[in-house]
């Protein structure tokens, strides 16, 4: 379905959003696996901290297209082109429709899923066969979940994105991956106030993430006992599917 990334000696990717979190992780998980590196988010500090050999830092915001521009003229400059690109760069917080803040549901929306378009517009005339281009979403993407009310419709959106884009890009080789993960413990879930199950850490993440590469599916899923559980209620009617997550999550 997609190509299988096995070896990532010298496989030139880009990773956007990898100051923190999950990004950091499999920024570290690439270059042990001696992968060439262009890594960006807004912080150019935090991205000089990772302490990887040889990678590119080309600081971008990715709510800014010109920021984006910017940087993969720096990456053009030095590599001439590219193999993968992954979309890492996320904002959450926690909503309901009692503190409803417009605001920052427009922020969170903009950055989980406008900023993968962003990127995408600047890259996807440049993906060639064998490689391709990959996002970042979640588990909250499949159903509605109680103080996702920003969050899930912006990774919603990046799901949906994500199939349209494997449509076209597919039958000429190029790759389309969406990820989604359960929680992982990051700066964004120590927002939550609630029990997360199956909590994983970045690394493990980004192991699983290595693994789906390999995989050559569309999607890449973890950790396969909550993501399984989610998928299995968002296949339910919603008779059934809402009353079931407001049960279990206490909403």
């Amino acid at each position: 379905m997609n190509p299988r990334i096995v070896d990532w000696q010298g496989r030139r990717v880009w990773l956007v959003g990898a100051s923190s979190g999950i990004g950091a992780a499999f920024a570290r998980a690439l270059a042990a696996r001696g992968a060439r590196l262009a890594l960006s988010a807004r912080n150019r500090e935090r991205l000089g901290e990772l302490g990887i050999e040889g990678a590119l830092i080309l600081p971008a915001d990715a709510t800014d297209a010109a920021s984006l521009l910017a940087a993969h003229r720096g990456l053009q400059a030095v590599w001439g082109g590219l193999d993968l690109v992954v979309y890492l760069a996320g904002d959450y917080v926690p909503m309901r429709a009692d503190d409803f803040d417009l605001a920052a549901a427009e922020r969170v929306v903009d950055v989980n899923f406008r900023g993968a378009m962003r990127l995408a517009a600047t890259v996807l005339r440049e993906l060639e066969a064998g490689g391709g281009i990959a996002f970042v979403a979640s588990v909250a993407g499949y159903r509605g979940l109680p103080k996702a009310l920003a969050y899930g419709p912006g990774k919603a959106a990046l799901i949906h994105f994500a199939e349209c884009l494997w449509y076209d890009l597919n039958p000429k080789g190029i790759g389309v991956w969406i990820v989604n993960p359960g929680f992982v413990a990051t700066r964004l879930t120590d927002r939550n106030d609630f029990a997360m199950p199956a909590l994983q850490t970045p690394e493990q993440a980004a192991a699983a993430m290595v693994e789906g590469f390999a995989a050559g599916g569309f999607e890449i899923h973890f950790p396969r006992r909550f993501t399984r559980l989610m998928k299995c209620i968002a296949h339910l009617p919603y008779r059934w599917s809402l009353p079931l997550v407001r049960r279990f999550t206490g909403a």
